[in-house]
């Protein structure tokens, strides 16, 4: 079945340093860029409530990261530098169309650690980075002060799995509806999920070439090494939103970020997809925040 485009938006897809990637955007004002987390069946359905509320006084505009959606999902290697490269694509192609206004970015879960490393090679493009559910900031993090760029790779772990016969029968038990019913359940913290999002996810993992991004991503090698000395390089407002139930309710490292003026922190009573359960409250949660940065319009 072919996969439909996950946003009521405009498209294109960008053919810059990180191959063919999907483009969303809808909406006036100023420029938003969102990104989805990193999973077996992310795409940038993922962002949808966020994307929807915010296009009603903003410019927003959502990836499909490499490896997912409607993006390139060949064979090849997906590591930070790749999706690196697929954010500066977009930051490019919004500076086409916007001018040279600073981006407001919206990140969630693992993209947040991509769109963090962005901002600290580029912060005169980035206006503000929000992060929702961040990784990189719970307990077992105080040690990810590694050498630049080094990443948390489990050594032939990649190799074990990618390439070999039964690659696509491992992804497609990771893929089954149970197995993903039980991982949103997990996101959530209960056994309500949205079944909007169930859908398009399952339509998702099953395209061709849906396992290569995600195989990357159980191997460890997407998970920066060096995440919490790249927080604290942060010079960009900064606003961390997360949730208290799930399995995404460890945040406590951020509390030495928060002794940062550049950073705030709102906790919301949902699990890790806050703007799918809360959308009213985290769309107005998030403007105030982009009020505050002086530059939200």
């Amino acid at each position: 079945m072919k996969l439909p485009a996950p946003l009521p938006a405009e498209s294109r897809l960008l053919r810059g340093q990180a191959g063919p990637v999907a483009l969303y955007s809808a909406g006036r004002g100023a420029p938003i860029l969102m990104l989805h987390s990193v999973n077996a069946a992310a795409s940038a359905f993922e962002m949808r409530p966020a994307f929807e509320a915010m296009a009603t006084t903003h410019r927003v505009f959502a990836l499909d990261l490499p490896g997912f959606g409607l993006s390139d999902r060949s064979d090849r290697r997906y590591d930070v530098p790749l999706y690196v490269a697929a954010i500066e694509d977009a930051l490019e192609a919004i500076e086409s169309e916007c001018g040279a206004l600073p981006v407001h970015v919206l990140a969630l879960s693992l993209s947040c650690e991509f769109a963090a490393r962005v901002a600290t090679r580029h912060p005169h493009r980035m206006a503000s980075l929000a992060l929702i559910s961040a990784t990189g900031l719970d307990r077992r993090s105080e040690g990810s002060r590694g050498a630049p760029g080094s990443v948390r790779e489990v050594a032939g772990l990649h190799a074990a799995v990618a390439g070999r016969p039964w690659s696509q029968p491992l992804f497609n038990l990771l893929v089954s509806r149970p197995s993903m019913r039980f991982f949103l359940r997990k996101t959530w913290g209960g056994q309500q999920i949205d079944e909007t999002l169930f859908d398009y996810s399952f339509a998702s993992a099953h395209q061709p070439g849906a396992r290569f991004a995600p195989l990357a991503f159980v191997s460890g090698r997407l998970f920066s090494a060096d995440i919490r000395t790249v927080y604290e390089s942060l010079t960009v407002p900064v606003w961390l939103a997360h949730g208290v139930r799930g399995d995404f309710q460890d945040f406590s490292a951020a509390e030495q970020m928060l002794l940062r003026p550049n950073w705030s922190r709102q906790i919301f009573q949902t699990g890790a997809l806050i703007h799918f359960e809360q959308p009213d409250a985290f769309a107005a949660a998030y403007r105030q925040f982009l009020d505050r940065t002086g530059r939200a319009s």
